[in-house]
């Protein structure tokens, strides 16, 4: 059984961050440790979340007991998310330097990703809001995880402030997605009056369009990073992760829509994840 190390917030009454990012990858079969970097009642675009950012030494301690249980040397993923701090990227850069040292290394292949797969999902803001973590988080990843990433996921506006590059049609889309020099899969792209998630991989690129939902709740983000994940593990080749995924995403907000859901709808429709209401195809760009 894959085994995956996720740094993220651990949200209690929303289905965000890496909370949700577990649900979708034990549905999967996907063993998962959560070292959380903030313990919230809500998610904070509602209003006051509650609860609080974790100290970066506590995660340090938390990185300790995984080892020392063994568990960072049979871990298989790891997947950062949300951070509140500069301080909490350094510790979880300290991580994925701590999982590279001890798990045995295994070669990337059409099928399977690297072994040990770090996916950084770097988390810091969104269109038209603009970035909602402080400048020296952003600044932290940028310059801390980014480098040791195998896999980056971040939206539209994150791809654009990771590469100070102005983002104004596909085209320059995909070459900021390739200035980043490792796979990357973008979400939130606007095409043709339609939403797109473009997965870029060297010379390869792949788009998958759906129509625009009429609400939208948090968390897709989380999901659909986790799926594609999810997927790769599984033994698909990025453009099937890539269709599967977004297909799995798209159903769980047609499913709270139509049940009138402030949240993704998760726990009562995990099936969707591998049994999607519609079916996406990728174009290739």
């Amino acid at each position: 059984m894959p085994l995956a190390l996720l740094i993220s917030s651990h949200v209690a009454a929303s289905t965000v961050g890496g909370g949700v990012s577990g649900l979708v990858l034990n549905a999967s079969g996907i063993a998962t440790m959560l070292v959380p970097t903030v313990l919230y009642g809500r998610q904070p675009g509602l209003g006051d979340p509650g609860g609080a950012a974790v100290g970066h030494e506590i995660i340090q301690s938390m990185v300790d007991g995984i080892e020392a249980h063994g568990a960072l040397d049979r871990t298989d993923l790891v997947l950062t998310g949300y951070f509140a701090s500069a301080a909490q990227v350094f510790a979880a850069a300290a991580a994925v330097d701590r999982v590279r040292k001890g798990a045995p290394a295994g070669e990337a292949t059409q099928s399977n990703p690297p072994r040990p797969w770090i996916v950084i999902d770097p988390v810091m803001g969104d269109a038209p809001g603009g970035l909602y973590v402080g400048p020296d988080v952003a600044n932290a990843i940028r310059d801390h995880l980014l480098p040791r990433a195998d896999l980056v996921a971040p939206n539209a506006f994150e791809l654009g402030h990771l590469t100070g590059r102005a983002l104004t049609d596909l085209a320059s889309m995909l070459r900021a997605a390739r200035a980043l020099e490792r796979p990357v899969l973008v979400s939130s792209l606007p095409r043709h009056g339609l939403i797109g998630v473009m997965y870029v991989e060297g010379d390869e690129a792949w788009i998958v369009t759906h129509e625009r939902c009429e609400q939208s709740p948090k968390g897709t983000g989380d999901v659909l990073t986790a799926a594609f994940v999810a997927a790769r593990l599984g033994g698909a080749d990025a453009r099937s992760a890539l269709e599967t995924s977004v297909a799995a995403t798209v159903s769980l907000v047609m499913r709270a829509n139509e049940r009138g859901c402030a949240e993704l709808p998760l726990a009562a429709d995990a099936g969707l994840l591998h049994e999607p209401l519609i079916s996406l195809a990728a174009e290739a760009l």
